[in-house]
């Protein structure tokens, strides 16, 4: 058969070639495609591959909405797709609802994440909380004892073990970030913050950084310096506060200036910064305060120059709660100034956290008019999206409720109880050395327990507990100190509670001794600022009225040193608890000489506030009790 040798038939067959090819070509360019679009979803290719390929594909709208973080209030699925949102935050006391389950607080991060996963390139957004003592805004959740009192521990291992409790309690409820630690290095006892440093004594800050590879988890030996590191779906980000010298300010007002020399910022206020980058925490925040007259959130030399280029911080950085508004006085008088000062000096992600919309019109105006640089709107949504790839948050975006059994659990509880024990201090035991009232007696006939304190979780546990200022009252679950002391003692002995009793009922009764637990009410932050530092006027009272007639012990529950040297010689012992949270089993357990006490003074107690500022190695030093006091005794467990 003769072969068809037509030109239209070579011209079809030709043709047909072509149509080929081009078919080839195009399911060849497809795949390509279909492994290019998928690169930044692609958890096997490197992080810096990762970003760059979805920075690349992001419009100035998503990368702006990445900087953006919202209170969870003014939040929603729909406001989150729309704006691109790239984190929400639960202030202090914002929750889902009073006394909400873990899975209520799982539920409504979700749903959060669910309208960042519908937007064009679904990328996760970011829950954030402070947890600064445990998950303490959450009901149930177990609290630990704040941190001046973890620095009296003297431990860094305790909170290493007390970071990856609370870690876990976070990821109970679903959130991945917490704002903690604190690693102010607190100067002066006035300030309301006091609480939330671990000490006035800047190494024993930077040994208690150590529960940021409790929160994040170990980083590896081969890390490079400055980059996150998060390690799996146990572990959270990490944030250490507040960016730099809050710790320091004038008369320890809050968000006041700190008035110091370049060498002082660098030698007291910012090695446990040094500290937390080398153990891979993964944001910073930047502080209210000023730094000799210029404001941290508008300080570029700091926050870009030093923080940035000088330590190599890889990490993102985020403002405080309206932190850019405070920049001018009054705060917001001139919005625009200030979206370009916080942003232009290095700030990554900012805490807005109401009115957003007003933000991100102010910041796409800057951008498009050329007054902040393209390529700082990329340095700040690079450092996000490091942080977002590197704890897996693309990967597993969705919590569940497989982990609501961490919350308040009880190895968490028995961890706390560890750290109340651990970090009291005893500054007196007994009228004389030779004569101690601690170990109290187990077995006696009657015992009167007395003050504002000794029946109170919320008093105990201070601020920042269920609501931001904290609150008096059993308003979470926990062990109260009286309920701790009936626990302890012989069942046969009673127990006598009267929280404010006159001095004929003391007289008239014939008590063996006396536990008095008395106070500053809860606080957080400039509400806390105290010129006085004195107690409210009913628990000096009721040291006089009980200590004056009968052995005492007075066990302080305070966020600081407060006065007590005029009321020292009617107390027989004398205990400075701090803010010892939701297991008050642990005073119990030292009163009583189960355990020992070992706890040592991480500030010096004064002897009058007019001696204030005073911290060790000053030359006017001259304390009440020094840095490092403690009085110990031998436990029977240990």
């Amino acid at each position: 058969m003769q072969a068809n040798s037509s030109p239209n038939y070579k011209m079809a067959k030709r043709q047909s070639f072509v149509v080929a090819l081009l078919v080839s070509c195009c399911l060849l360019a497809a795949a390509d495609a279909a492994e290019y679009k998928a690169l930044y979803k692609d958890p096997k290719m490197p992080i810096n591959r990762r970003i760059k390929d979805l920075l690349a594909r992001m419009t100035l709208e998503e990368k702006i909405g990445q900087m953006v973080q919202i209170e969870r209030t003014v939040a929603s699925r729909d406001v989150i797709n729309k704006y691109y949102i790239g984190s929400v935050l639960g202030g202090g006391g914002s929750a889902p609802s009073p006394k909400a389950p873990p899975e209520k607080w799982v539920d409504m991060v979700n749903n959060f994440q669910n309208g960042a996963l519908s937007t064009r390139l679904g990328i996760p957004m970011i829950y954030g909380i402070d947890a600064v003592h445990g998950h303490n805004g959450v009901y149930k959740a177990t609290v630990f004892p704040h941190n001046i009192g973890l620095g009296a521990t003297r431990d860094p291992e305790l909170v290493k073990k007390i970071g990856a409790a609370t870690a876990l309690e976070l990821r109970a409820t679903g959130i991945p970030y917490t704002f903690a630690p604190c690693v102010a290095v607190c100067r002066d006892p006035r300030w309301g913050r006091c609480y939330e440093s671990y000490s006035e004594d800047t190494s024993v800050v930077r040994a208690m950084t150590e529960i940021i590879p409790g929160l994040q988890g170990d980083i590896p030996a081969n890390s490079t310096k400055g980059v996150p590191y998060i390690s799996g779906k146990e572990k959270v980000v990490a944030c250490a506060k507040h960016y730099v010298g809050d710790g320091g300010t004038t008369k320890g007002i809050n968000q006041n200036d700190t008035v110091i020399s370049n060498r002082g910022l660098l030698s007291i206020h910012m090695p446990p910064y040094n500290d937390s980058i080398v153990k891979g925490v993964a944001t910073i925040m930047i502080s209210y305060s000023s730094f000799n007259g210029v404001k941290m959130h508008a300080n570029r030399d700091l926050i870009t120059g030093y923080l940035k280029n000088t330590l190599r911080f890889r990490g993102f950085v985020i403002s405080d709660f309206e932190g850019i508004d405070h920049i001018t006085t009054p705060p917001h008088a001139n919005y625009t100034y200030s979206i370009l000062a916080g942003v232009g000096a290095g700030i990554d992600m900012i805490m807005i956290p109401y009115n957003y919309t007003e933000f991100i019109d102010g910041l796409t105006f800057l951008v498009k008019k050329k007054f902040i640089p393209m390529s700082r709107i990329d340095d700040a949504v690079i450092r996000i999206l490091r942080v977002k790839f590197t704890m897996g948050l693309f990967e597993n975006p969705l919590a569940d409720y497989s982990m609501t059994k961490y919350l308040g659990s009880q190895e968490h509880r028995e961890l706390a109880r560890e750290a109340v024990r651990k970090s009291l201090v005893l500054l007196k035991n007994g009228k004389s050395s030779d004569k101690p009232l601690i170990p109290l007696p187990k077995k006696a006939s009657k015992v009167l327990v007395a003050g504002t304190h000794a029946d109170d979780i919320g008093n105990q546990c201070g601020g920042w507990t269920i609501q931001w200022q904290g609150q008096s009252g059993n308003i979470t679950f926990g062990t109260t100190i009286l309920n701790a002391v009936k626990n302890a003692v012989d069942p046969t002995m009673e127990v006598v509670f009267v929280e404010k009793p006159d001095i004929e009922y003391v007289k008239s009764n014939e008590f063996s001794y006396a536990i008095v637990v008395v106070g500053e009410s809860p606080y957080a932050e400039g509400y806390g600022d105290n010129l006085n530092l004195t107690l409210p006027e009913s628990g000096y009272s009721t040291i006089t009225n009980v200590c004056g007639s009968v052995k005492c012990v007075v066990v302080l529950i305070t966020g600081r040193p407060i006065v007590i040297g005029p009321y020292l010689g009617q107390i027989d012992g004398l205990v400075a608890a701090w803010l010892p949270g939701t297991e008050g089993q642990g005073v119990a357990d030292v009163l009583f000489g189960d355990y020992g006490f070992s706890g040592k003074l991480s500030r010096t107690w004064f002897k009058s506030v007019d001696q204030l500022p005073m911290n060790v190695g000053d030359p006017h030093y001259d304390p009440l009790f020094p840095f490092g006091f403690g009085l110990t005794t031998k436990g029977v467990k240990g």
